[in-house]
């Protein structure tokens, strides 16, 4: 038996039944979230490692879609902890920033048109949840995805506005895990939904001063905290 045969095992918790490799994934997705929102360097790793125990976990019940997203979470988790690392070293703390409007504009594009060709491609290779499953399944899948991808891009680039593609994430994650009876995932969904709205309140208020529009507030100059005095993150 390998070392790690234990993460395919399931344990009870609260009636249902659960793997450790899921269970233990989406603990350290959490995490991850409280890290990010600390703008600390540690949130990368752990999310790496976190996207691995997922991983193992898709594959045990066999999501491929699901499997290839940890897959791409854990390349664009690689590049983002590089990127956050150069920008500590270079400016002494991590910055953040809302999006310019083209920023936004082509976050919002992606988003769109990614779901539609990506939910395509699983509804013609029956690759999302099971042979023949409803369109509407199969584009959820599909904006999971695609807004998991966009997020961990956002993310790296230091913009608040990775925050708002994590809530669209959450608003159909929640529901979708819940139809599926992933009642432990639904939970997490509703837990990240919560810490998602405390992070954009912390990062929009942490944003540097700059001459972009917040979409949250009409004026024109948006104010930032002082983070010399703030201290540097994690």
């Amino acid at each position: 038996m390998s070392a790690f045969q234990w993460l395919n095992d399931q344990f009870d918790l609260f009636g249902l039944p659960v793997y450790w490799s899921d269970f233990l994934g989406n603990i350290l997705a959490l995490a991850t979230v409280w890290l990010a929102l600390r703008r600390s360097l540690v949130a990368w790793p752990v999310q790496i490692l976190g996207s691995v125990l997922l991983l193992v976990a898709s594959l045990n019940v066999h999501l491929g879609g699901n499997a290839a997203r940890q897959i791409v979470i854990i390349v664009s988790a690689s590049w983002g902890w590089a990127t956050w690392k150069r920008s500590r070293e270079q400016e002494g703390t991590i910055n953040v920033r809302w999006a310019r409007w083209t920023e936004r504009t082509a976050l919002t594009a992606a988003m769109v048109l990614g779901t539609a060709a990506f939910g395509a491609v699983l509804k013609w290779t029956d690759a999302s949840f099971y042979p023949g499953a409803p369109t509407w399944m199969v584009l959820a899948d599909a904006w999971i995805f695609v807004g998991s991808i966009l997020a961990m891009y956002s993310q790296a680039r230091r913009y608040v506005e990775f925050w708002f593609v994590w809530l669209a994430v959450d608003l159909v994650g929640v529901p979708l895990a819940v139809h599926s009876e992933l009642y432990f995932s639904g939970i997490v969904y509703g837990i990240f939904f919560v810490m998602v709205l405390l992070g954009i309140r912390d990062w929009a208020s942490r944003s540097r001063p700059q001459e972009i529009a917040s979409p949250l507030e009409p004026a024109v100059l948006v104010e930032g905290r002082d983070d010399t005095r703030l201290g540097a993150a994690d």
